[in-house]
């Protein structure tokens, strides 16, 4: 590893520490370097607070460092005012010659104007250092921009023998096949993505609430795909707890500021226009939790990025069949008494 890639994985490593918190920006980790020692470090903790280089440069302790330092960046530095000003103005303005940047941003209002600006100053700009892995760190902040999209993570469980519920089940009583374990680990999941999504069988049977009960962090917003509002409105989708949008072909004026309906086409592209929908909220990523007819659909489209597939211990015999994505698993591991595959829609 050289050592531009030593520093660029110290960016990545911090910037990683604000998983879920940063939407609709992106996650960026900062450290500047003078003689071969760190003397400071920062990261973009949360959206509308100081970005990553803000923090860095102002936990150097001695500013005068900094005009023969070199700034490491996992993202290029932002040109335009949003809710702070432009980090790229800061660089200049404290002289640090040297800057090294992960990846272009892809954002259209930065895209290679933030790298033109430093170069204009005269700064000397190294461009590409870990750049697949500083692009798959922001995976989701990438697709939203590129594909105008959210990124989509599907996951469902299922049982030894392949199926993910029983035929016949108790309305509000979710059947479960994975271990306690397991169920943490999806409401942490929850945490680090903006939106959950679920078909309308899912939400009449197992009445669920979709949000993060067991695990810090904010819970995502509710998608609920209720084409003929047949949803009781008893139901926790409906309680306002938390933002929900109800995808649905019936014309409903009803919508709140925590309960917003919208119309679709569901005769074609219905997954596409979906997605549509989410990019209109400028939901940046969205887990799909079922169930099996909203999954296959998604997989049948071709329009998921990931997928997390849980088996656990218990055998049905028969019931709902579980989806099948016609590929192998890229990694395995166990947690407690289940197995998780993951899987990429490359």
């Amino acid at each position: 590893m050289s050592k531009h890639q030593k520093y660029m994985q110290r960016c990545l490593d911090l910037a990683i520490k604000a998983l879920g918190n940063t939407y609709p920006n992106p996650m960026v980790g900062s450290v500047i370097v003078s003689k071969d020692e760190i003397i400071g470090e920062g990261w973009h903790q949360k959206a509308g607070m100081p970005h990553a280089e803000v923090n860095a440069i102002n936990s150097v302790k001695d500013k005068s460092l900094l005009k023969k330092a070199t700034l490491y960046v996992s993202l290029e530095p932002c040109s335009h005012f949003g809710k702070t000003p432009p980090c790229a103005d800061l660089i200049i303005a404290h002289k640090i010659p040297k800057v090294v940047i992960g990846c272009l941003d892809p954002n259209e209002k930065v895209s290679g104007r933030g790298i033109k600006k430093l170069l204009d100053s005269g700064c000397k700009v190294t461009l590409g250092i870990l750049d697949k892995e500083a692009q798959h760190l922001n995976k989701r902040f990438f697709t939203f921009h590129r594909k105008q999209r959210p990124y989509v993570v599907l996951k469902w469980a299922e049982t030894t023998d392949g199926f993910i519920a029983p035929h016949e089940q108790t309305t509000g009583k979710p059947f479960w096949i994975t271990s306690p374990a397991s169920k943490q680990l999806v409401h942490k999941w929850r945490s680090e993505e903006q939106a959950i999504l679920i078909g309308t069988k899912t939400a009449r049977k197992d009445n669920p609430q979709l949000n993060n009960r067991l695990w810090e962090g904010h819970s995502p917003t509710r998608v609920v795909i209720d084409r003929n509002l047949t949803i009781p409105k008893s139901h926790h989708v409906y309680d306002l707890s938390e933002k929900t949008i109800v995808i649905t072909e019936k014309n409903d004026d009803h919508s709140t500021e925590n309960l917003v309906f919208e119309t679709i086409d569901f005769s074609e592209n219905s997954v596409e226009n979906i997605l549509n929908v989410l990019w209109k909220h400028h939901i940046q990523s969205v887990i799909v939790e079922g169930g099996a007819t909203t999954l296959n659909t998604f997989i049948t489209a071709g329009l998921w990025d990931e997928a997390r597939v849980f088996v656990g211990e218990k055998k049905l015999d028969d019931g709902i069949k579980a989806p099948q994505i016609s590929k192998n698993p890229t990694t395995e591991e166990t947690i407690a008494t289940d197995q998780l595959k993951w899987y990429y829609n490359d």
